[in-house]
């Protein structure tokens, strides 16, 4: 027996837990292999987080690895706005076929636009810091590969 899927509970496990693959889960059960990967980009990210605060901004490891947590999150974030802005018949048809195209499970309710907004607020903080965590030591790195050639 498939019990129907709800569209706000499933925008919000995105948002929330989405970098463990929750949302995944949820809609599309244990055999998915996109929410078994999920985690490994985010577990890498938490890597370089604790690369960083162990050995300093200067580890060339933590650059590669801090930005995959951030983009994760981002894109986990944009995955909730698409499944809270999905029309009720659309995710009926999709994730509820048995039942009728304007069943209450498919509806956004006010809980569904907080996960947007929340979404949207945390979702932009977290890929922009990413972008410039990312160019800044780019950058630098590039700069002091100069330095080494022109001495």
């Amino acid at each position: 027996m498939d019990w129907m899927k709800n569209k706000t509970i499933a925008s919000w496990l995105a948002f929330l837990g989405g970098p463990l693959g929750l949302h995944r889960f949820y809609l599309y059960g244990t055999s998915d292999l996109l929410a078994w990967l999920l985690p490994m980009p985010t577990a890498l990210g938490m890597y370089g987080l604790e690369r960083a605060q162990q050995f300093g901004s200067d580890d060339p490891l933590s650059w590669i690895l801090i930005p995959l947590l951030g983009f994760t999150i981002s894109g986990c974030a944009l995955t909730a706005i698409v499944y809270a802005l999905t029309t009720t018949e659309k995710w009926n048809a999709r994730f509820n076929p048995a039942e009728l195209p304007d069943a209450a499970a498919g509806q956004t309710q006010w809980v569904t636009i907080g996960a947007i907004v929340l979404s949207l607020l945390i979702g932009t903080t977290v890929l922009m810091s990413s972008i410039v965590f990312s160019f800044q030591h780019f950058f630098e790195f590039q700069i002091e590969e100069a330095r080494k050639i022109s001495q």
